[in-house]
């Protein structure tokens, strides 16, 4: 019962999600003008948003439970951006992750090719799962994600996010 809970939580928060696509408007910013780099031209698509479907774990673990994420991103000038993950955790656990990034494009000499780096706030490793991430206070841990991402498409990219000693996480991101 507890675990169906936990899936309607998921549901509601991916539909509040998708729900504020279209409310995203050029002249309304959600993330701290400071964020962005000042001068920088503004970047050319307004949001992101990001789906994962499977992440691979490093161990294998029976308590470890299917993760699925869904993620929404405003672009900021300067390659930067800012946003909010919702996810199930390794533990099926809902969880949230607001953070700020950079990307970095042109990696190895390839236009298709980048890297970007999170680093925010999470919480969902509640117990008796608290020890699962480091430093968690009451569900709160600080969080950087680093990622590898190729470009399919001049809206679309593959994703791969490196989750320090857990795992990695494959997701699917579009441009908007």
């Amino acid at each position: 019962m507890k675990l169906l809970a936990h899936s309607k939580i998921q549901v509601i928060l991916c539909a509040l999600a998708l729900a504020a696509l279209p409310a995203m408007s050029q002249e309304t910013r959600y993330c701290p003008s400071f964020l962005g780099v000042k001068g920088a031209a503004e970047p050319v698509k307004r949001g992101e948003i990001t789906f994962s479907p499977y992440t691979h774990h490093w161990s294998h673990n029976p308590e470890h439970k299917h993760v699925v994420l869904l993620a929404l991103d405003e672009q900021l000038p300067g390659n930067r951006f800012c946003g909010v993950s919702f996810f199930s955790n390794s533990f099926g656990q809902p969880s949230v992750y607001l953070y700020a990034g950079q990307q970095f494009n042109g990696l190895l000499g390839s236009p298709k090719l980048f890297v970007k780096v999170t680093a925010g706030i999470l919480y969902g490793y509640v117990a008796p799962y608290e020890d699962k991430v480091p430093l968690n206070h009451h569900g709160f841990s600080p969080a950087i994600i680093p990622s590898l991402g190729y470009k399919i498409s001049p809206q679309d990219s593959l994703q791969m996010k490196i989750l320090g000693n857990a795992g990695l996480m494959f997701s699917w991101g579009r441009l908007f």
